[in-house]
């Protein structure tokens, strides 16, 4: 028995949807596309084999061309909006107890934060204002 070539195309296109899976690699998906597309070309129109390996590449080097960039942007992209202890960073805080390098107490968006000055020569008194520069773990860095 002779399978047809837009089976094998499909069989191809269902390795390559598994390998993307399991990779996370885009590029891996829009072969998978060219694939399909190759399949349809073979089934639905009949195309030769030189019709389905053009379509597959054409397909899959546009697919790349086109889909890659957006893929590098976004993996270098920042969230746009901070969350967690990112949003608290750069945010002002107002001192309840006497803060130097070896600790003390903030006011910090509504919640008492343990805190430790950035410099260590410089201590912050109750009332006054700084600004939140890091936080590591459950202690804010200000300054």
């Amino acid at each position: 028995m002779e399978i047809d070539a837009w089976l094998w195309w499909l069989i191809g296109a269902t390795a390559l949807g598994i390998a993307l899976v399991v990779t996370a690699m885009p590029e891996l998906g829009m072969l998978a596309v060219g694939a399909i597309g190759a399949a349809v070309v073979s089934g639905v129109f009949g195309g030769g084999a030189v019709a389905q390996v053009v379509v597959f590449a054409v397909i899959s080097t546009a697919g790349i061309a086109v889909v890659r960039p957006i893929a590098n942007r976004h993996r270098a992209q920042r969230p746009q909006f901070a969350t967690g202890v990112d949003a608290l960073k750069g945010r002002q805080a107002v001192v309840l107890e006497r803060v130097d390098a070896s600790g003390g107490r903030i006011k910090l968006a509504g919640e008492v934060w343990s805190a430790r000055a950035l410099d260590t020569d410089r201590a912050y008194e109750v009332g006054q204002e700084v600004d939140v520069v890091d936080i590591e773990g459950a202690t804010a860095i200000v300054m």
